[in-house]
Formats: structure tokens, sequence, C-alpha cells
């Protein structure tokens, strides 16, 4: 398979599934002429739905960009099993829209809460998988890299991991602190300077040991 033909599957699936998010997001009706009150009352009833969307529409921005790193910078040709590695990264890619409906019409319940953490735990494992094949592959050519620029672009990968792990259990406790926790992972990659701050503190661990 060409190198090419895979990254416009990808750009095409992304492109699919953060387009389907939003036609989750349905038009309240109501019988008959309505007052603007209701309308925006009707509009506030849908804010964890709105919630759920802009929260899933960036995750999956940033693993698209993720992904195109991984797969047209880093990776200079690729072969079968990491075709395979992808097929099993679009399959979670391509539940998003599910289980981001699912969490803004259910919320308040841990159930759904659980179900879309799940399904980031399994994106960012699958891409984690497909950057280390990459990497230590003795088919595939990569770009060189320094240890840093690789421990930063894996902490990018593995922080929303561990936040909706995190999630998860506090879910048992208060599902409003699980959403809030999904938002600080999407926060932490979308700031330029996030995981240089995160491995400032690091390193002075390391550093004492």
């Amino acid at each position: 398979m060409k190198q090419a033909r895979l990254d416009q599957l990808a750009d095409g699936i992304f492109a699919i599934v953060m387009t389907i998010l939003v036609f989750e997001i349905r038009i309240p009706e109501h019988v008959g002429t309505v007052s603007d009150q209701t309308l925006f009352q009707s509009l506030l009833n849908l804010f964890p739905v709105f919630l759920s969307y802009l929260l899933s529409f960036s995750l999956l921005f940033t693993y698209w960009r993720s992904h195109h790193f991984i797969e047209s910078i880093l990776a200079k040709n690729i072969d079968t099993r990491f075709s395979n590695l992808n097929a099993v990264f679009f399959f979670f890619v391509a539940l998003v829209p599910f289980s981001s409906h699912f969490l803004g019409k259910y919320g308040y319940s841990k159930t759904a809460v659980i179900f879309f953490a799940i399904n980031i735990i399994f994106i960012g494992f699958s891409l984690f998988r497909m950057r280390q094949y990459v990497i230590n592959s003795k088919t595939i050519e990569n770009a060189p890299f320094t240890k840093t620029e690789n421990e930063h672009a894996n902490m990018h990968i593995l922080f929303p991991i561990g936040a909706a792990v995190v999630a998860i259990l506090v879910s048992f406790f208060s599902t409003s602190i699980a959403i809030i926790l999904f938002t600080l992972a999407i926060l932490f990659n979308f700031l330029e300077k996030s995981t240089k701050f995160s491995f400032f503190f690091i390193d002075l661990f390391r550093n004492k040991n």
C-alpha cells in the first residue's frame, strides 16, 4: 500500500466522523409559534450535547494531528502490520460519534462517562502502539528525533489516557468532575507549552534521583 493512500483514508475518516458529530445535535421541535424564551431555554437544555460535541471535536482534531505526524512525517514508509494498527485506530475513532452523543444525553450517568473514557483510552493506546511500532520496526524507516522530542510526543498521547482512567474512578463520585478531566486533557494537547511545563517538574524529580 502506498503511504499517500493511507493518509487519504485517515483524512477521509476523520472528516466524516467529525462531521457526523454535529448531526447528533437535534433542533428542538415545538408545535405552533414558539416564544424566544422557550427557544432560549431549549438551547440551554442542549448544553450537555454541545459540550460533548466540543469535547469530541477537539479530541478528534488532536488525534488527527498526532496521527498525521506519525504516519506522514515520522514514518518514511509503511508495511502491512502498520496498516493493520491503523485499522484498529480508525475503528475506535469511528465510535466517537456514538460515545460522544451517549455522554451528551446521559452526562449525569457514570455508565456514559465510563463508556466515553474507555473510547478515549483505546484510541490513545492504539495511537501509542502505532508510534512505538514505527520507532522500533525493522521494516519502517523513521525520521530522526531526539529523546526529548520522543518523550514530549508520548506525553501528548498518554496524558488523555491517564485523564480518562482517573475520570472513570472519579465518575463513581462525581460525573461533573470526570467531564472536567476530559476537558483538561484536551486543553493539555492544545496548549503549545503544556509538555514543556510538565517535564519541568518531572525533570526536577528525576534530577533528585
